[in-house]
């Protein structure tokens, strides 16, 4: 009769050989995988910061389109309504052409104020000035691009709105075919330098606001 004997356990573990042989196998897997995590890591910081800059310039650019468009203040005591300086650069809050002054004590100089009539019915006349003055604000240690809006003969603004954060520097406007502060023959297009600093990092760079006017 045969006898059937159950297999021995083997207790005794890896050997210091095979411990070793592991230890070396999950350095060469480890290593490469750690390398590859962090520089995923650093590009998801670096495309974060690229897509908030992206989404304020993209912002900043359509407000200031837009304002340029609009621009027109009409002498409406003239029969033949001829144009104002609509245009101020370096414009004090409380101060600059007559009746523009848009913000309170404390409001930086606007880099750049543009004006325009918004003839909300045909029995205002004149009708009412707006105002948009971009100004830029430290908030902590955070440079921005602000754009503050007033409209007939109140000085407090009607809405203030960040345009653009990490903000390094911005200005000067630069109008043409004639300067800035030119009238009757206001500018047809001006254009906003801003510097911006990356999110992610010390780099900065360069963008230009454009902006063309729809009236003649």
């Amino acid at each position: 009769m045969l006898t059937r004997f159950a297999p021995r356990r083997d207790d005794r573990g890896f050997t210091l050989t095979e411990l070793l042989v592991a230890i070396v196998l999950l350095g060469i897997i480890v290593g490469p995988l750690a390398s590859g995590l962090i520089t995923f890591m650093r590009n998801i910081d670096k495309t974060t910061g690229r897509l908030s800059e992206s989404h304020d310039l993209q912002i900043a650019a359509a407000y200031f389109a837009q304002d340029v468009e609009s621009l027109g203040v009409r002498k409406w005591t003239d029969t033949t309504f001829p144009l104002l300086q609509s245009v101020e650069t370096n414009a004090p809050a409380s101060g600059g052409v007559s009746g523009r002054a848009c913000g309170g004590a404390g409001t930086p100089n606007a880099v750049v104020r543009l004006a325009w009539d918004d003839p909300t019915s045909a029995s205002v006349t004149p009708p009412p000035i707006v105002r948009a003055a971009y100004i830029v604000t430290t908030v902590g240690t955070e440079k921005q691009l602000r754009r503050i809006v007033c409209v007939g003969a109140s000085t407090t603004p009607v809405s203030n709105i960040v345009l653009v954060h990490n903000l390094v520097d911005a200005g000067p406007a630069d109008c043409t075919p004639v300067a800035c502060a030119n009238y009757p023959d206001i500018p047809q297009k001006i254009t906003l330098r801003l510097v911006i600093k990356n999110e992610a990092s010390t780099a900065t760079y360069e963008h230009i606001l454009i902006g063309q006017r729809r009236q003649t």
